[in-house]
């Protein structure tokens, strides 16, 4: 294969009827991008399937959060998926544990034994455990590290997950335990305190670059979540500080170094380094990116898309559907000129 496996999230985040999963299969299939799902079900996967991409047909899952690796229930339901969804299926993600830090030893061993359960399954996608919960970076690399051996689970690195945590604990030890993301842009203090917030913030990147190199390093399937984000973000409807675009910008109302907006925690050249990281780490078919930006509710009009909406009375959900998948394709365009 001549390049890695590109995805976007396939989640229909606007409320709307089917169509609006027909709108993002045709706006995918264009672009030869590939889905990542997130169901809720065995039943909601195989709905959302018949509306998956028509140009690439591999995907994603990103399983439900509540899944745990050390129960005994969502080991169960993570080996169902595996055996239940089609062969194209690349890999299924779920998020890490607090115990990957606190009950090392357990988590390699639970890892092992799904190892074990993914082999006995043919084919079976790849399980990549995501970056989630705050973790300090270095007990996240470790427990691969500890398990280099299993050839079919590996990580997820969402970078903007790794970013963020960083930024946190770097302003946590400067600021006596405040969390950064508490901050946004109308915060009183912060023309006081916006040096430190810049200054931390730009440490997420060569964070994210050396859990990509010593993951990389292992020689297994790593899988991407990319989006920006910045402490003082406040557009995400979940309250997070990510998910942005990577050309989003993050406004102030005062002037800091000449400007009225503070650089992400990565951009556009961030996200070139990422890329040129794993590339240099590993071959092609080992590597998939997702992009995982949430939409931002502004509008675009359907122009070609609106055969598709010629029975809804109301079509702003649609332009809302439709800006957003417009968002992810820009996004891609970037992805597909910083990989090369």
């Amino acid at each position: 294969m001549d390049k890695p496996l590109l995805l976007a999230m396939f989640r229909r985040q606007i409320e709307g009827d089917h169509h609006l999963l027909e709108l993002a299969q045709r706006r995918f299939s264009q672009a030869n991008l590939g889905a990542e799902f997130y169901p809720t079900s065995l039943e909601d996967l195989q709905e959302h399937l018949e509306f998956r991409p028509l140009t690439e047909r591999r995907y994603t899952m990103h399983l439900p959060r509540h899944i745990r690796l050390l129960d005994r229930p969502g080991f169960n339901l993570i080996t169902s998926f595996a055996g239940r969804c089609r062969a194209d299926a690349y890999g299924m993600i779920i998020h890490d544990q607090w115990e990957m830090a606190t009950k090392p030893q357990d988590y390699v061993q639970a890892i092992r034994e799904m190892n074990q359960a993914l082999l006995k399954i043919e084919p079976s996608p790849y399980l990549f455990i995501e970056y989630a919960v705050g973790l300090d970076a270095s007990d996240f690399v470790a427990i691969f590290e500890a398990v280099q051996d299993c050839q079919r689970v590996s990580a997820c690195i969402d970078i903007s997950h790794v970013g963020i945590r960083k930024v946190q604990q770097l302003y946590s030890q400067l600021h006596g335990g405040d969390d950064v993301c508490q901050l946004t842009p109308t915060h009183p203090q912060l023309p006081a305190i916006i040096k430190d917030v810049v200054t931390v913030s730009a440490m997420a990147l060569p964070t994210v670059l050396q859990v990509v190199r010593n993951i990389g390093r292992l020689g297994k399937p790593l899988h991407f979540h990319l989006h920006d984000g910045h402490p003082l973000s406040t557009f995400s409807i979940y309250g997070v500080s990510d998910h942005l675009s990577f050309y989003h910008e993050i406004e102030i109302p005062f002037t800091y170094n000449g400007q009225r907006t503070v650089p992400l925690i990565f951009g556009p050249t961030g996200l070139k380094q990422i890329i040129q990281a794993a590339l240099a780490m590993l071959p092609t078919d080992k590597l998939s990116f997702m992009l995982e930006i949430h939409p931002q509710y502004h509008r675009l009009e359907l122009g070609c898309q609106a055969d598709l909406f010629k029975n809804w009375k109301d079509k702003s959900n649609a332009e809302q559907m439709n800006a957003w998948l417009e968002l992810l394709l820009q996004n891609l365009q970037l992805l597909n000129t910083v990989r090369n």
